[in-house]
């Protein structure tokens, strides 16, 4: 079984520093340790004490999490996934260690994954795939993707709007400084500060295929009485923070320059959404919850009137300097497997190409429609994780329409798994379920779910043999 090697704290370290550009000598005079001390950490040949390592996470302003190099081992999982892809006909059998060099080379390894996402666009219009707006060199979705990836999902100058405009809503109704605004105020607020401040009259009415709809010329919002109470909430938040945080919007979308209009616009919709969010689950107010109940998603999205993907996707957002939360993945996937929104704050490697494994609980949860699955899944890397999964329906106009629906996931690092109520009944010393990032790059050998064979092994049908396995291939690093 191919395993990448083990991530070391010292280039993780390397990193972190050049990302704060800071010298050897200042951060080593911060640490209270020598430069030439420093540099041999950075160059992995000096373990570090746990009362460095913890200076270490103060000095820098990082979590444990981040020194363990989770962001490296998301890189490398991407570089795999990239350059095992079977069009390029490349062979990565036995790349451990190369994909490691390049993975510890930041700038570099991204401008390898973006040529890939360059090639993958240009190979479908070569194919005749035609997208609106003409031919691109990043699909805008992957493009938003990684910009959220990058940020791990947090973005403190939204948080900061965010929490201004609910203590201006909580003054205006009338609370006294330093009040918080009740969450059953929240959705009588929004409509009010709404009308007041913009002159915008919210409806609710029944409309066909539109869930939301404003018109700026007779400034009213249209929400669809299908939508339950909390989307509702959602949906005039979205509005109020298309007025209130344009200006901060705007600003974050410059610093990223998309390149295209669609990828502009579909940023701007998901910077909107989060900050959306952030109004209606404010930030330490949040988090305190979640840590008290252990990121029980189903009391969060009660207590703050919030659907459980919009409890799921604020668990995976609380990561501020000096106030961090469970650094979570988050992902929603269809039936069919396609992933259609996700980020990750823990390293999980989602796949960018391809549908995810069977053998996840983000995938078998469509058998158990509206319960939460749990699970510790392990990637033949060895990287062990805790998995959250459930269904969520959507809505739908008429009778006889397909309900949506769509399986919500969250998950941390198995070290992080205590502090998670759905760990609770699991047994963590378990052996986990073996789960890959997709068929093609999976070394796990005893898969009987598997579709397609591992880019790395050779093929061996066998006409006078049916084996359990559904595609029989040869181990072959059991050879080596």
């Amino acid at each position: 079984m191919t395993t990448s090697s083990a991530t070391r704290i010292g280039r993780v370290v390397r990193r972190l520093r050049q990302e704060r550009n800071l010298s050897q000598q200042t951060l080593a005079a911060r640490l209270g340790i020598s430069a030439s001390y420093l540099n041999l950490i950075e160059h992995d040949q000096r373990s570090v004490t746990a009362a460095l390592l913890i200076k270490f996470t103060q000095t820098l302003d990082v979590s444990i999490e981040a020194l363990s190099g989770t962001q490296e081992q998301k890189l490398e999982a991407l570089l795999r996934e990239a350059l095992s892809d079977p069009e390029l006909g490349t062979d990565m059998d036995n790349a451990a260690q190369e994909i490691t060099v390049l993975a510890a080379q930041p700038a570099v390894a991204r401008a390898v994954l973006t040529l890939h996402q360059a090639w993958r666009a240009a190979r479908h219009d070569a194919e005749g795939m035609v997208l609106p707006g003409g031919r691109r060199l990043i699909l805008p979705q992957d493009e938003v993707r990684r910009i959220y990836d990058e940020r791990m999902n947090h973005f403190p100058v939204l948080e900061e709007i965010a929490d201004t405009i609910r203590r201006d809503i909580a003054r205006d109704i009338g609370f006294r400084p330093g009040e918080t605004l009740p969450q059953s105020e929240v959705n009588h607020a929004l409509a009010t500060r709404l009308r007041q401040r913009h002159g915008v009259i919210v409806q609710v009415l029944p409309v066909d295929d539109v869930l939301r709809r404003y018109d700026p010329s007779s400034k009213t919002l249209v929400l669809s009485d299908l939508l339950p109470r909390g989307s509702r909430g959602f949906q005039m938040a979205f509005q109020l923070m298309l007025f209130e945080a344009r200006d901060t919007i705007e600003n974050l979308i410059r610093e990223e320059d998309p390149s295209s209009e669609e990828a502009r616009t579909f940023l701007h919709i998901g910077l909107t959404n989060y900050t959306a969010a952030a109004l209606l689950m404010p930030y330490t107010a949040f988090l305190n919850a979640a840590t008290a109940c252990r990121y029980d998603l189903e009391l969060l999205s009660f207590r703050f009137g919030v659907s459980f993907q919009q409890a799921a996707q604020r668990v995976a957002s609380l990561q501020r300097p000096g106030e961090r939360g469970v650094p979570f993945f988050f992902v929603r996937n269809d039936p069919a497997g396609n992933i259609t929104k996700s980020f990750s704050a823990c390293g999980f490697p989602i796949p960018r190409q391809g549908n995810p494994c069977p053998q996840w609980n983000a995938c078998t949860a469509f058998s158990g429609p509206g319960e939460i699955h749990t699970q510790v899944a392990a990637f033949a890397s060895g990287m062990t994780f805790l998995s959250v999964a459930r269904t969520q329906a959507g809505t739908v106009s008429r009778w006889g329409d397909a309900r949506p629906v769509h399986v919500v996931a969250i998950g941390c690092a198995i070290e992080r798994a205590g502090e998670v109520v759905y760990s609770d009944r699991l047994n963590l010393n378990a052996r986990p379920t073996p789960i890959g990032i997709s068929c093609h790059l999976c070394d796990w050998t005893e898969c009987r779910s598997r579709a397609f064979p591992p880019v790395s092994h050779r093929l061996t049908p066998d006409i006078n043999q049916r084996v359990a396995r559904p595609i029989p291939f040869e181990d072959l690093h059991n050879h080596e």
